[in-house]
């Protein structure tokens, strides 16, 4: 039984990664790396941006000072678990991308990579022409409000009606080029 090699050991004792023709590379004969279908090819949580921790704060503040008249204690214990639900609300609304060479998960939806064709990013003064006058209702979306750029994936599944995901990302040039690549 052959053994792998040691994690000290040199790239040289490591063995050459599998290969095979790849349909969608250039040139006849063109090799690309066999990749394993659970292989992470890109991760993301997005996460709520630091200023968005502020209204945790605004809302504990809010709620303190409203029943601090009253009563201190219960001004508190308000403000307490008022910024203590906000926050929790905060970290449960953040969503994650997860491509992997089987499948794409944008939040909890999730498509095999069969049915994933081209995307395509955008920054700036696009974000606000795709995601308005150009947005099909049909459409997967998944915006934050703190998360800038987006990134439109065309889904070409023939019995999927959904024409696209459209998701913010931090990184949309790095998603596209995972996507496009294969």
């Amino acid at each position: 039984m052959p053994r792998s090699p040691s994690p000290g050991a040199s790239p040289a004792d490591k063995p050459p990664a599998s290969r095979e023709p790849s349909p969608t590379a250039s040139g006849p004969g063109a090799l690309v790396p066999k990749v394993d279908p659970g292989t992470v090819l890109y991760e993301e949580k997005l996460s709520a941006a630091w200023w968005m921790w502020l209204l945790v704060l605004f809302a504990g503040t809010t709620a303190f000072i409203a029943l601090a008249p009253i009563n201190i204690w219960a001004g508190a214990v308000a403000g307490a678990v008022v910024a203590g639900g906000t926050a929790i609300a905060l970290m449960a609304s953040s969503s994650s991308i997860v491509l992997t060479a089987a499948s794409l998960q944008v939040g909890r939806a999730r498509i095999e990579r069969r049915f994933v064709g081209g995307a395509e990013a955008f920054r700036g003064e696009d974000v606000r022409r795709v995601r308005g006058p150009e947005l099909d209702a049909r459409a997967f979306m998944n915006f934050r409000a703190s998360v800038g750029p987006v990134v439109r994936i065309q889904i070409i599944d023939p019995v999927d009606p959904t024409p696209y995901w459209l998701t913010s990302t931090r990184h949309p040039e790095r998603i596209v080029e995972v996507l496009n690549a294969g």
